[in-house]
């Protein structure tokens, strides 16, 4: 049986958000908050908890109503996503284009799912305080729409010292890549960069309006007309 590529792309989703739960719900069980773990022996890659209340890499909105707000604006935005695919899969879209907004779709379903969700399945997660207790007796830690979004992977490539000559930073610590994501955030990025670099090819319509001009007819073996 031959997929369509509307099925093609909810796998693609699925196995998305597959990876980001798993990776989530392994870290939030198994790590206290600000544990930290190499990856592969890596000094520059490790699997570190941390967990926030706002946007991708760590970015946070202010107070409950900040997010309540972004919780809320996920879940619209993820309604607009799947309505924009299902039209463009129906005008017959490129397929680059339907799989860049497919990732975009599955990292905002992957954070959504910890702001709705987590604070109500899992208790608090803290430092030295044990890991995070699944459907925990005593209730979650927060209400439906209130959870935190869980990031873990961190990859500071370097981490050094600005020179002590070196103007305003002088002495200071400088580390890239600094932020701690998760693999919902590689979605959305890898979809966005994608749009951003392959957009002329994407978007690239054969001009319309233009009249193909007949080839001159093919001169006389004899010569040229008298």
């Amino acid at each position: 049986m031959k997929l369509s590529i509307g099925q093609k792309l909810g796998i693609l989703v699925l196995i998305i958000l597959l990876l980001d739960q798993a990776s989530k719900i392994w870290v939030k069980t198994h790590m206290e908050y600000g544990d930290q773990i190499s990856i592969l022996g890596l000094s520059w890659g490790f699997i570190h908890f941390v967990e926030n209340n706002g946007m991708a890499f760590g970015i946070s909105l202010g107070g409950n109503l900040g997010k309540l707000a972004l919780s809320l604006f996920r879940i619209g935005a993820v309604v607009f996503l799947i309505y924009y695919i299902k039209k463009m899969i129906e005008s017959g879209a490129n397929k680059g284009v339907l799989i860049c907004f497919s990732l975009i779709l599955a990292g905002a379903i992957g954070n959504i799912l910890d702001s709705v969700f987590y604070g109500i399945i899992f208790s608090e997660s803290s430092y030295h305080g044990g890991v995070a207790q699944l459907f925990p007796e005593d209730g979650g830690y927060a209400g439906l729409l209130y959870g935190k979004v869980v990031d873990m992977l961190y990859f500071p490539m370097i981490d050094t010292y600005w020179p002590e000559w070196f103007p305003f930073w002088g002495g200071e610590r400088f580390q890239f890549f600094k932020p701690v994501f998760n693999i919902a955030d590689s979605s959305i990025s890898v979809g966005i960069i994608s749009l951003l670099i392959f957009q002329r090819q994407f978007f690239k319509t054969p001009p319309t309006g233009i009249k193909q001009q007949p080839e001159p007819a093919a001169a006389s073996i004899s010569g040229e007309e008298e």
